[in-house]
Order: structure tokens, then C-alpha cells, then sequence
């Protein structure tokens, strides 16, 4: 059996968002987006707030679709609970890629009330 700590946290999961969008139009010649949605990683301390890694794909259009890695803002803190801001590209694919910006849900929805 593995070594249980009741004050041992260090393995405890940390909360995710979920996250859902679409990115912004590009290609003049030929006009489209995408959409996406995913849930984000686990929380990752950083000071006193913290952050998020995202990865997505999009759906695809005319046999091509888009994808992204990267980090969430901070927290923005939204009544008792809070969201996560990112903004950034995806990568090119088909010849273009598109912009896209994105809140986060906010964390744990239907929970007690946080502090």
C-alpha cells in the first residue's frame, strides 16, 4: 500500500475549468471558424493567485482544423468564486491560422459557497 498522510496534499487534485469557444474568421478568400471546447489542467500555484494549461483542437472545416497549448491568465476573482482569461492564436494550418479569446466557466458552479 502506498503512504497515506492525512497533511500530505501534495497529490490532491486541484480544480479545473471548463472551457468552450470559437475563433475569430480568417482567410478572406474563403471565410470560416472554428469551434472548441475542452477542460483545462489542474491548477498551478504561482505567488498568491494561480494559473492553467490549456490544449485544444477545433473541429475541422474542409478537412483542416486548428490547435493550441498554452496558459490561462490568473484568477479574476467573479463574487465568491473566479475565471481565467486567454488570448492568443492558434496554429497554422491549410496556409492560415486564426486569433481567438476566451473567459474560462467559472470554477466549481454548483459547490458551497468559497471563501
Amino acid at each position: 500500500m502506498g503512504y497515506n498522510n492525512q497533511n500530505d496534499r501534495s497529490n490532491e487534485q486541484k480544480h479545473v475549468h471548463e472551457i468552450q469557444g470559437s475563433v475569430q474568421i480568417a482567410e478572406p478568400q474563403d471565410p470560416h471558424n472554428h469551434r472548441f471546447a475542452t477542460v483545462s489542467g489542474e491548477a498551478i500555484q504561482q505567488g498568491m493567485s494561480h494559473f492553467h494549461k490549456v490544449n485544444f483542437r477545433t473541429d475541422f472545416y474542409e478537412d483542416h482544423f486548428h490547435e493550441f497549448s498554452g496558459n490561462t491568465s490568473l484568477a479574476i476573482p467573479v463574487g465568491d468564486r473566479h475565471v481565467h482569461f486567454l488570448a492568443s492564436v492558434t496554429t497554422v494550418n491549410d496556409r492560415h491560422q486564426h486569433r481567438f479569446r476566451f473567459g474560462t466557466l467559472i470554477d466549481d458552479p454548483i459547490g458551497g459557497e468559497q471563501h
